[in-house]
């Protein structure tokens, strides 16, 4: 090749590499989402995620990606799957599982944002400096889970009035929120003259051990604390309530879908939207120190009629008038 020819190549090479390099589309921010449970059960959440990042201008596949990391109920995998997150250098890590899932991705990183949904007190819980300042990489959606105890007991108490003597279930795996649930449920009974017994419970094994405890003991009712691992259990504790005719209060409407007695809870597919509007705000600028911890302010009572016909329970004028849904 002549001389003249290779240096007339290697220019126009030298304009078109640039012209190529702007023409590239920009990479696409990639959203870490990490869950102490499995996707099976969740499809209404996701849902509701996505939805919200939706609003926010933002669609799973055209201008975001998402990368799932599922501990499948072992909590145990937390801090591993945070950190391979981190090491992968997502532009935010959402956890919408609670507490555990939280605190490890917390541990993980300091500098990623990160967007949580917790039924505890996130400044107790050491996620946030405030609730309206978060001052960190920290914010996310709440729901104090104190009150709703409360809330619960008095309606369950409401259904079934014979009811005195209440099993309260909670996971020992999560020890901050059974801790939480167990003084609130103390708390609560007190005020309203019940008797409450709190029954560890952390594996499916453990879950049909306390139910034939319950039954063993006469245990009057069941109240289910609220965790993820519970909620992927729905299925077993419905059936298990069912089983031994035991009156059982459930922390969210899906149990009641699934045959459960009686929900009362935050409307946590609403409260996936709201993460996946900050979710979307946060890949366009925003910073978690700035964007204040939002208090949940949907909660829905669901009556299983059903299921209270099946227990002989007849649903007072007074709870089918406030339900947002009685399931027929």
């Amino acid at each position: 090749m002549r001389r003249r020819q290779l240096i007339t190549l290697l220019g126009g090479a030298a304009v078109a590499w640039p012209l190529a390099a702007r023409a590239q589309p920009p990479a696409m921010p990639v959203i870490g989402l990490l869950d102490p449970r499995s996707p099976d059960a969740l499809a209404d959440r996701l849902r509701g995620f996505r939805r919200g990042l939706k609003d926010a201008g933002f669609v799973e596949g055209q201008n975001a990606a998402i990368e799932y990391r599922w501990a499948e109920n072992r909590t145990s995998r937390l801090a591993e799957l945070a950190a391979d997150l981190v090491r992968r250098h997502v532009a935010v890590i959402v956890t919408p599982g609670g507490v555990a899932s939280a605190l490890a991705a917390k541990t993980a990183t300091t500098t990623i944002p990160i967007v949580f949904v917790v039924a505890d007190d996130p400044v107790r819980l050491g996620l946030v400096s405030s609730l309206a300042r978060p001052d960190g990489n920290l914010t996310g959606v709440n729901f104090f889970s104190g009150e709703l105890t409360a809330k619960r007991l008095e309606l369950l108490r409401e259904l079934a009035p014979a009811v005195s003597r209440v099993a309260v279930l909670v996971n020992p795996a999560n020890a901050t929120n059974a801790e939480a649930t167990a003084r609130e449920a103390e708390t609560a009974a007190r005020t309203i003259g019940l008797q409450i017994q709190v029954f560890n419970a952390g594996t499916s094994r453990e879950i049909n051990a306390a139910f034939t405890t319950f039954a063993r003991e006469r245990l009057d009712a069941v109240f289910i604390g609220v965790d993820p691992f519970f909620n992927s259990r729905r299925i077993q504790l419905v059936q298990l309530a069912t089983r031994y005719a035991l009156p059982a209060s459930y922390p969210a409407r899906d149990f009641a879908e699934a045959g459960g007695l009686i929900s009362y809870g935050a409307d946590i597919a609403d409260a996936w939207r709201q993460v996946g509007d900050y979710t979307g705000r946060i890949l366009k600028g925003g910073k978690p120190a700035e964007l204040p911890v939002l208090q949940s302010s949907k909660f829905e009572l669901v009556v299983n009629a059903e299921t209270a016909r099946m227990l002989d329970i007849t649903v007072p004028p007074s709870l089918l008038a406030i339900a947002d849904e009685v399931i027929e």
